[in-house]
């Protein structure tokens, strides 16, 4: 499983959760709300520590990650984030993992 952040999306992160170098951003598996992967769950955003990382990607400083005990949500499927311009938010897509 991979994680793609656009740039926008990165700077959108950056300045909402005042990020810094060396901080930590965690995408965690919610109960409720939509998505085109999972059925009744969705994804969350926080800064967070790391603990079993399954996947991350490492942007001017800042890791992203999915701890290994959600990478179940992703079915098979890489993260790409990109900025929503319409809604001024991030958003999610999910593609075939491409190993």
């Amino acid at each position: 499983m991979k994680i793609t952040i656009s740039e926008k999306a990165f700077n959108w992160y950056k300045d909402e959760l005042s990020l810094n170098s060396d901080d930590n951003v965690r995408f965690f598996v919610r109960y409720g709300g939509c998505s085109t992967v999972q059925k009744g769950f969705s994804l969350g955003v926080a800064k967070d520590e790391p603990e079993e990382i399954g996947s991350d990607v490492n942007l001017n400083g800042i890791k992203f990650f999915v701890e290994d005990s959600d990478i179940w949500y992703f079915d098979g499927q890489d993260l790409f984030v990109d900025f929503d311009e319409e809604l001024m938010e991030p958003s999610f897509d999910f593609k075939e993992a491409t190993q």
